[in-house]
């Protein structure tokens, strides 16, 4: 049973502005899916609708069982700590340290005013030192945000979202502001969690050469529409070329040149 169903979903700002026209497509347990697109696609909007920090026009997305769009204030909280959210601008409070970053993974399970004065228990806080040292983040743990360069924030992002104790997480661009070698980085942590802790990812890039190496299935959307949905060792050059138009020819010289299909 799939754990994400879209059916015809779309979003509509207006009658000129349709960012997403009859989005459908199922993710199974497990899998690790990379959506891919120009700048402007949909991708960003697509991620939003699904945890509904944007809520859609028409049509239905289905997670878990439950049909996001039912559900009310209090069951739509509890859902998101089931979807820890990756952000292309790491969304950290900065005066805070890496540990109190980290642990605000947990306020979707507290109380507001339990929230608010920061209370975690011990176990909460030994589940953070846990996974800040997969992370590879042990010696910046009193370490203040500010002070961090852009793949450990991201990797601090990270290990926030899974003190969620997620199924599925969703990374909006998460390496788009990292140079090659964080960006490697990052992505190589998000593998090694998709196949060692079997959380389903579904990650926007626009990076076509980084969908190809890390992702085993690939959504290709263009002007809020899917392009191309399917494995990532079918995905062509032409319908790369289908996918991004007049920008293909720069994302294929910083592929270097390698290609699938």
């Amino acid at each position: 049973m799939p754990l994400l169903t879209l059916s015809g979903v779309s979003k509509h700002y207006s009658e000129r502005i349709k960012a997403l026209t009859d989005i459908s497509f199922s993710v199974n347990p497990g899998e690790f899916v990379a959506i891919i697109g120009s700048s402007g696609a949909g991708k960003s909007t697509l991620l939003r609708c699904i945890n509904r920090i944007i809520e859609v026009s028409q049509g239905d997305i289905n997670f878990d069982g439950r049909h996001v769009h039912q559900l009310d204030k209090r069951e739509l909280r509890s859902m998101r700590t089931r979807i820890g959210m990756i952000f292309q601008h790491y969304n950290l409070v900065n005066r805070l340290c890496v540990l109190e970053n980290v642990l605000h993974g947990r306020l979707g399970y507290k109380s507001t005013w339990t929230g608010a004065l920061g209370i975690y228990t011990d176990e909460e806080k030994a589940q953070a030192f846990q996974v800040l040292k997969l992370l590879g983040l042990e010696e910046q743990v009193y370490q203040r945000c500010d002070q961090l360069s852009g793949g450990q924030k991201q990797r601090v992002g990270i290990a926030r979202a899974l003190l969620q104790n997620p199924k599925m997480l969703l990374c909006d661009e998460p390496i788009s502001s990292l140079d090659p070698n964080a960006s490697k980085v990052i992505m190589d942590y998000l593998k090694r969690i998709n196949q060692e802790m079997g959380i389903t990812c579904l990650v926007n890039l626009h990076q076509v050469h980084m969908a190809l190496a890390y992702a085993e299935r690939i959504i290709g959307i263009k002007h809020g529409r899917i392009i191309y949905d399917g494995p990532t060792k079918e995905l062509s050059l032409d319908k790369i070329h289908e996918i991004y138009g007049s920008d293909a020819g720069n994302l294929l010289i910083d592929m270097g040149g390698s290609h699938a299909g």
